[in-house]
This record gives structure tokens, C-alpha cells and sequence, in this order.
């Protein structure tokens, strides 16, 4: 069997030094569990930081030795790497950014020096255990950049990465300095997972507008492969919490805090000790309930334990301290001789004691300013298969998709908080036990172990999408195979596109310009003895003119419209009318003017709406309602409407690329001939080439072209290797 190797910032164990020995025990955690269930289809390694800060090398030989035992690797922190990678950069940086609490905040760039660091370290760590073949599966806001280190030092190899927490917006995400930079990190990966369609959306929406990628149902177009962005809401081992009740050690819990709260109900709270859990904000819902409902003192009871967390943050230990006094302020302002209020413990339980507060509270109260996912709902729900009970949720954490039966709230609402604890007292069992069933089915259904398959399935899908697509790519033999016809024949025809294949696209289109290079090239190309180039573009005849018009080439200009050959004058193949554009040119200035960023060109035949530096998202809506609105408008007239890239573009029916190409292949009886284009628009040329002819798509779309390249840069590679011929072998 092939590695599965998981890479996380924490080992899933406990470690403990024990005299010259280490002690380790499992970790609870929920992926740790999925992950093991994955055993029967790899091997499986963990890679990860153990915990411990270990400086002796006999100790960390010795600790090595020791975790392998159990399949894991550690990756040995610093002191230094522990206070700015991981208190520093991931917990107040990223944490607090990506939970929505700006206020909290803190760039520094020494943070971000030992984040990149340890990333390496990791990196290197994997590098150096990683066979061909073996999956790769990165977790985590700690590890962000780890993807694309890994891409650089293993093209090949199949890469997951999953985010357990809120993907920020836009708006927010942009604050990040280095923004660009955990983007081009993450998209390392083959696939990336988040919990929820939101978090994905706001990932996909900063990666079209920081780095101008573009995505269709969540696949996304690099220049060397195709990235898929997905949701996989992870879930619960729902068995374990479901038969957790029926554990003896449980029992004898649940039976001694059954005769503690006697006839009172219980309001369960859980949470690691955080400003994004809404702790304080729940106390106060709490003391607001029993203000407005005085008739409930005495009868409600609140269990809050929360499990201490980054202890040397300050603003972990202020919250703390906060806890701490409102809790005070509670009981002693409402409590009596004989009930206490609030029941508060700073502590981590166990399993039993966990499941066996579950079985006991009446409501579960989960109501956080923001959580990625929130698997506590969930095991409050799992728990309570025999008893009726109210799950109360906030609509800011994950698991709300899936709960829709829970009370949903606003957890800055504190009176609609204090609705749904009045409404969970007075529901009936027989509305809490349907509730229950329902979401009890779906946690069923898409447990832990069916969270973890579900992600490495599709890994393999979009490996497998890849591995077809390459076929497609233009490789070494394809390459040498093309120069080698090249030199071969001597009726040879070349068609070229020019944004996006010859040049790189400008913000502007009047940008780009040809450089030196490329006006060498082609002047080089079009005085060897045999060959025809033919520059078709969507450009006016002035640019064209200007730009290329000193070289031995025939120029198509506006798709088609019009046509220039080697020293001739500009001609059309047939006359088309414009009296059109008075009526159209209105519709495209008003898009304009509506659409920050955007200009009108007017060609002799056609008029084109660009957006290349409109914002991304106004831009998708603007192009497709421009679109249809001037489809609309000329449904009876013999006109065409083109969306290509960065352009909605209007002109007569009849003028296309495709035949501005036939025109020049029945001049003569060509024996090579090479079309190479990146638009929609080139697929007419690729479609009337004889079947003999190649065709490359520059970019990883779907074509009529036998086959693509990633780049300009590898356009001009091809083009360069033309004119040397076939003198070399290319290898690569």
C-alpha cells in the first residue's frame, strides 16, 4: 500500500516527559479518528509537532524512535519558532483575522519570517519521507504556505489541504500584508477543502481578485493544472456519542448528577477558552434570562466548563480574568443558600465526564461569534438518543448549515438568546425529539469516517482530471515532433493569436505592446524561406499597424473583419454594415459609466466593453447582464455578441477567425501548418483546420485544439525551437 502522509501542527498524542522516558497517550479529536479509519486503503504517517520543546539530540533520537512506533514523525519547534510561528503568526495573526476579530490583530514580520520558516521545516520533513505514489494531506491555518513548498519540490505529487477554520471574506482578507502569498500557498494543493460553501466562496472570491484566477464550479485554472475547491462539513464518530450512555463509567456519572440537580433544569455550555466563543456574551444571556424570568430561579441550573487555551496570550489570560468575575457577579446576585447559578470549571474532561454531562443538560447552549465547524453541537446531538433535549446554535458557526432544526441565533442578539432558552423550556418533548431524530440522521450519515473518505476520494478524482488533461499538454516528444515537421516541410503556415499568446494581457489594452523579443522573433520567423505567418487578433488595424505592420506577416485584424497580406493594403472579404453601433453604442456607455474601471473601444465593424481592471466580482455580473441585454437587442439583427476574456465584444455576424483562416489556407497547398490561440475566439480557427493540422490552446481549458500550453513563455519557447529546428533533441 501507498503512504496516506497527514502533516498538522500538532501530533494527535499527549506527551509527557517521565525520567528518561516519554509517555505519550492519543489525543482526543475527531480527525484523528477519521483518519484511522483510512488504514485499510495506506499506510498511514503522521507528521507533526509533538508538543514538547526538545534541544538534546539524544532525546530527540529517543523520542523519534518512540513515535515511530506509532507512525509518527515529529517536527522538532523551537522555543523561538513556538512563541512567533505559532503564538505569533497563526494565533494573532491569522486566528483573529480570519475569526472576524480585526481589533485583535497583530502583523509583525518577524511573525512572518518564522512562519515561512517552520512551513520549510516542515516542508523538509516531508520531502524527505514522501515515495512516488504517496498522498499528501496538509490541515490547517498553521500550515498554509506548505503546499506550494511542496508543488516546488514535488511537481508530481497528489496534495490535499483542508482548513478547520472561517475563511474570511474578501474585505477582510485583503487586510493580511501577505495575502498574495497564503493564496499562492494554499493553491499548492490538488484539492482544497473548508466546511462550509461559504468559507469556499470567500476563498475562491480572493483568489480571482488579489490573483486573478478564475474558477467554474469550483475548479480552478492554473497554468499547470486544475485545482478543485470544495466543501466537506466534517463530522463526529456519531457511534462513540451515541453509545457513550450506555458506558459504565458513564452511567455512574449521569446517576450521581441526576440527584444533584434533582428537579432543575441544565443549560450546557462547552468551549476552549476563546475571544470568538461568545463565553462572556452567553453569561450575559443567561443573566438577562433569569432577570426577565425570575420564576426560573431556583429550577435552572448553568453548567459552563471551559477548557483552558494558549494560557501565555494575553488577551487569552484577560478573557480569563473576565470569565472568571462575571461568573462571581451571577451567582452571587442571583443564586441562593441552595442553588448555585452558574457552575463553572476551568478544566479539560474526559470522554465520560464529557458524554455524561450531555446526557443530563436539557439545552445545550453553542453560541460563538464565529467557529469553522463547532463538533460539540454535534456531539450534544449524537448523545441524545434516549432523552429529548434543545440544541441551541449560533448561525455564525459551521454546523449551522447542516442543524437547521437547532434554535438558530445571533450570538450578538443577546435578547434573541434569551428567546431561545425560554422557548427550549416550553417546547414540547414530543417537537425536541423530532428536532433530534433529524439531525441525528444526517450526523449519521456523514460521520468522521465518511468525512475523511469523502475528502481522499475526491483527491484522487481531481488527480485522476489531471492526469487526463496533461495527456493533452503539450510534452517533450509532442514538442520535438512538431519542430522535427517544421524543418521537414517547406509549405509551412503559422496562425497566431496575439493577447494571451504572443503577449501577456496588459491592465490596459493599449499596454501590451510588443517587446524586443518577440519582434526579433517574428521578424526571424517571417524572413525564413517557406513559411506564412498570419497574426489574427481582435486588435484594431492601427494597433496592428503600428505594432507589427514592419515585418514580413500577414495581419487579420478585429476578428476577421479585416485583412492585411505581406505589403498589401487592409481589405475586407466582404462588405459589413455599421449603421448599427448608433443604436448599440448607447447600451455599452451606460455599462460604462456604471462600471468603475471599464472602457469602450470602437472597432470599424464592431464596438468592445472591457473590464480587465473592473473589480472581479462587479465585473462577472456586469459582463453576463451586458451580455444578455445586448443579445436582447439584437436578437433580429445579423450581429454577434462575444465574451472572451476580459471582453464583451459586439460586430457582424459573418466576420470570425475561422474564416480569415480558410482564406489564407486556399492560397496555398500548406503541408504544416500550426494555429495557436488562448480565446474562445481562436476555436473557430482550430475547428476548419484540416485534420493533419496542430492546434494548441495556450491555458488548461477545454478546446478543439490536440493540445495546450501553459504560457506565452512556452509559446515563444515553441516558436524559438522552430527556427533552430530540429538540430537538438529538447528535453525538459
Amino acid at each position: 500500500m501507498t503512504n496516506l502522509i497527514i502533516v498538522s501542527n500538532r501530533l494527535p498524542v499527549n506527551l509527557r516527559r517521565r525520567k528518561k522516558e516519554f509517555i505519550s497517550q492519543p489525543s482526543a479529536g475527531g480527525v484523528a479518528t477519521g483518519i484511522e479509519s483510512l488504514k485499510s486503503s495506506y499506510d498511514l504517517l503522521w507528521i507533526g509537532w509533538p508538543g514538547l520543546t526538545v534541544n538534546n539530540d539524544g532525546e530527540k533520537t529517543l523520542l523519534r524512535e518512540r513515535l515511530y512506533q506509532d507512525k509518527m514523525i515529529p517536527v522538532f519547534l523551537t522555543s523561538k519558532d513556538i512563541l512567533e510561528y505559532y503564538e505569533g503568526f497563526s494565533n494573532k495573526t491569522i486566528w483573529p483575522l480570519f475569526n472576524y476579530f480585526i481589533q485583535n490583530v497583530i502583523y509583525e514580520d518577524k511573525y512572518w519570517r518564522a512562519y515561512k520558516n517552520v512551513n520549510n521545516k516542515f516542508c523538509d520533513q516531508v520531502v524527505a519521507l514522501y515515495k512516488e505514489n504517496d498522498t499528501i494531506w496538509v490541515h490547517d491555518y498553521q500550515l498554509m504556505l506548505l503546499p506550494q513548498m511542496l508543488r516546488e519540490r514535488l511537481p508530481e505529487a497528489s496534495i490535499g489541504f483542508f482548513l478547520h477554520i472561517p475563511f474570511p471574506s474578501y474585505e477582510l482578507f485583503r487586510l493580511l500584508p501577505q495575502r498574495k502569498e497564503v493564496l499562492e500557498g494554499i493553491l499548492g494543493a490538488d484539492l482544497v477543502g473548508f466546511h462550509t460553501y461559504d468559507y469556499a466562496r470567500h476563498f475562491l472570491s480572493s483568489i480571482m481578485r488579489l490573483l486573478g484566477l478564475e474558477q467554474k464550479m469550483g475548479a480552478v485554472a492554473t497554468q499547470d493544472r486544475i485545482i478543485r475547491v470544495d466543501t466537506f462539513p466534517m463530522g463526529i464518530d456519531f457511534q462513540k456519542f451515541a453509545r457513550g450512555s450506555s458506558r459504565k463509567h458513564v452511567k455512574a456519572q449521569v446517576s450521581r448528577y441526576e440527584k444533584m440537580k434533582g428537579h432543575r433544569k441544565i443549560i450546557l455550555s462547552l468551549d476552549r477558552l476563546d475571544y470568538s466563543k461568545g463565553i462572556l456574551q452567553r453569561l450575559t444571556a443567561f443573566d438577562l434570562f433569569l432577570t426577565n424570568n425570575p420564576h426560573y430561579k431556583e429550577q435552572v441550573s448553568f453548567i459552563m466548563l471551559v477548557v483552558p487555551s494558549r494560557t501565555k496570550v494575553e488577551s487569552y489570560q484577560k478573557l480569563k480574568h473576565s470569565v472568571d468575575e462575571y461568573v462571581g457577579r451571577i451567582n452571587g446576585h442571583h443564586g441562593t443558600i441552595d442553588w448555585v447559578p452558574v457552575y463553572y470549571f476551568y478544566r479539560t474532561l474526559p470522554f465520560d465526564g464529557v458524554s455524561a454531562l450531555y446526557n443530563i443538560a436539557d439545552v445545550c447552549l453553542v453560541t460563538p461569534y464565529r467557529d469553522g465547524m463547532n463538533l460539540v453541537c454535534k456531539e450534544y446531538v449524537a448523545t441524545k438518543v434516549d432523552s429529548p433535549g434543545v440544541l441551541i446554535l449560533s448561525e455564525m458557526a459551521g454546523a449551522r448549515h447542516e442543524l437547521h432544526e437547532a434554535l438558530i441565533v445571533n450570538p450578538n442578539d443577546i435578547r434573541v438568546i434569551v428567546k431561545a432558552l425560554e422557548k427550549a423550556f416550553t417546547m414540547p418533548d414530543e417537537e425536541k425529539t423530532e428536532r433530534m431524530k433529524s439531525m441525528q440522521d444526517k450526523l449519521k450519515r456523514y460521520d468522521i469516517r465518511r468525512w475523511a473518505q469523502d475528502f481522499i476520494d475526491n483527491l484522487q478524482k481531481v488527480k485522476k482530471s489531471q492526469g487526463e488533461m496533461s495527456i493533452q499538454k503539450l510534452g517533450a516528444a509532442m514538442h520535438n515532433h512538431i519542430v522535427a515537421a517544421f524543418k521537414r516541410n517547406r509549405r509551412r503556415i503559422l496562425l497566431l493569436d496575439y493577447d494571451g499568446t504572443l503577449v501577456p494581457f496588459a491592465s490596459m489594452p493599449d499596454l501590451a505592446k510588443p517587446d524586443h523579443e518577440l519582434i526579433a522573433l517574428l521578424k526571424e520567423l517571417g524572413q525564413h524561406p517557406g513559411v506564412d505567418i498570419v497574426i489574427i487578433s481582435g486588435r484594431t488595424k492601427p494597433s496592428l499597424d503600428e505594432w507589427l505592420g514592419q515585418l514580413n506577416v500577414h495581419l487579420v485584424a478585429e476578428h476577421g473583419a479585416w485583412i492585411k497580406e505581406k505589403g498589401g493594403d487592409w481589405y475586407t472579404l466582404e462588405p459589413f454594415h455599421q449603421e448599427w453601433k448608433k443604436d448599440i453604442r448607447p447600451i455599452l456607455e451606460l455599462y460604462v459609466d456604471r462600471t468603475p474601471g471599464a472602457l469602450l473601444e470602437e472597432k470599424s465593424f464592431a464596438l468592445a466593453w472591457h473590464f480587465r481592471n473592473v473589480d472581479v466580482g462587479l465585473a462577472e455580473i456586469r459582463a453576463h447582464e451586458l451580455a444578455d441585454t445586448l443579445r436582447y437587442f439584437t436578437s433580429n439583427l445579423d450581429l454577434q455578441v462575444i465574451e472572451g476574456k476580459k471582453v464583451v465584444e459586439i460586430k457582424n455576424r459573418g466576420m470570425n477567425k475561422g474564416r480569415a483562416a480558410l482564406h489564407f489556407l486556399a492560397q496555398k497547398s500548406y503541408n504544416f501548418i500550426l494555429a495557436v490561440g488562448d480565446d474562445w475566439t481562436d476555436e473557430d480557427i482550430f475547428q476548419v483546420l484540416p485534420e493533419d493540422a496542430y492546434s494548441i490552446k495556450v491555458g488548461l481549458t477545454s478546446t478543439s485544439a490536440k493540445n495546450n500550453l501553459k504560457s506565452v513563455k512556452e509559446v515563444r519557447t515553441l516558436l524559438n525551437d522552430l527556427l533552430k529546428g530540429s538540430d537538438h533533441e529538447k528535453t525538459r
